[in-house]
């Protein structure tokens, strides 16, 4: 009886992993959108991940916001995927900004640098990281030209992944308002 109640107890572990809400990725239990704790029946799936949601009004304006997000136009994961790769190719061979990457773990900053972008673009997580002063504060030396380099290496990805010019436009102006904080300096007027 032992042996058939762990080999039952393997087969639930095994059937909880292939199950796409398991234990390594359960539902949330707040609402995105109202906050109030979610009915596990109303949910939607996006990118392959399954989201919950307090009432069916919150799941439709949630996935309203989504269709209507940069980051959906892009694309979603996989183009911001795409366009982040090859990105840090552009940074690393230039020779204004690749010396701030010397020390630094590439495959944590990818990551980081996805998830920040797809918050910043409207996608469905939220950035969780560093504010963009915290982490620049202790980049010896950063200046506008250094900003102003990597902000030509996103625009020229963009325009080779043959992303359209209104979108390119809008990643642009999303990328200018982080100048005064990844440059730790005071906003214009205050």
């Amino acid at each position: 009886m032992k042996v058939i109640r762990i080999s039952l107890a393997v087969l639930g572990l095994l059937l909880s992993l292939s199950n796409p809400i398991n234990a390594a990725e359960e539902l949330n239990t707040v609402c995105p959108i109202s906050g109030k704790p979610v009915d596990p029946k109303i949910t939607t799936v996006y990118e392959g991940k399954t989201y919950a949601f307090a009432m069916e009004a919150c799941k439709t304006k949630w996935i309203s916001a989504r269709d209507a997000s940069l980051y959906h136009k892009l694309g979603g994961k996989a183009a911001i995927d795409a366009a982040v790769e090859s990105f840090y190719v552009k940074v690393l061979a230039d020779d204004r900004i690749k010396h701030f990457f010397d020390d630094i773990n590439m495959t944590a900053q990818r990551r980081k640098q996805k998830a920040f972008l797809s918050a910043a673009f409207g996608g469905p997580q939220p950035w969780t990281g560093k504010d963009m002063r915290k982490a620049h504060e202790n980049l010896p030396g950063l200046n506008e030209t250094h900003f102003n380099a990597v902000a030509e290496n996103l625009q020229k990805t963009l325009e080779e992944l043959k992303v359209p010019k209104d979108l390119i436009d809008q990643v642009m102006a999303i990328a200018a308002s982080t100048k005064d904080d990844v440059l730790n300096r005071k906003p214009a007027g205050k």
